[in-house]
């Protein structure tokens, strides 16, 4: 992919991989470019979202981004806080970050999720104005659906490794009821 062909897709909106009922909603900062360039969630290389997915025990292989509706198979799916493709998270304002909260919460009141994992806490935190979160279960609600914040799996955040994440991504799939597969 040329620079030119990510800069085109700046600001774009990438599809949310979702259905009524799901285990668990997973919910990206927001798609970067890559992503929105190919129209797959977690597409840029040396993300660790769909490896530690699979180490964790969510699915039975290592997915690719192309595969992503492949999640809806295991009662899973994939949306974003903010909807709009940058280059980096710091590109979006704390308005955006709430104003998509508001958006997300009425998408899961829509859709129904047994849980929402959030990944990212920082995103966590700003969208839903809980300053001291952590990562793991959430007290917030919404509706029926318990939250669950997890770590930013993109290669820039080396204070968790593929191994750590999926031991975390592993904790929720076991509150969430979901087998190892």
């Amino acid at each position: 992919m040329t620079p030119e062909e990510l800069e085109a897709a700046r600001d774009r909106v990438l599809s949310d991989v979702v259905a009524g009922g799901l285990r668990v909603l997973f919910c990206g900062i927001n798609p970067g470019l890559m992503s929105a360039a190919t129209g797959h969630h977690f597409a840029r290389p040396g993300n660790r979202f769909w490896p530690v997915l699979h180490l964790s025990g969510f699915t039975p292989r290592l997915l690719r981004p192309s595969e992503q509706e492949e999640l809806l198979t295991y009662g899973l799916g994939i949306t974003n806080v903010v909807a709009r493709a940058s280059a980096r998270a710091d590109e979006l304002s704390a308005e955006e970050f709430r104003a998509g909260g508001r958006i997300l919460a009425a998408k899961v009141e829509r859709l129904r999720p047994a849980w929402l994992a959030v990944v990212g806490i920082t995103a966590y935190r700003t969208a839903f104005d809980e300053k001291r979160a952590v990562v793991g279960p959430q007290e917030r609600t919404i509706g029926g659906t318990r939250i669950w914040a997890l770590p930013n799996p993109s290669g820039l955040n080396a204070h968790w490794t593929a191994a750590t994440m999926a031991e975390e991504f592993g904790r929720l799939r076991e509150a969430a009821g979901v087998p190892a597969v």
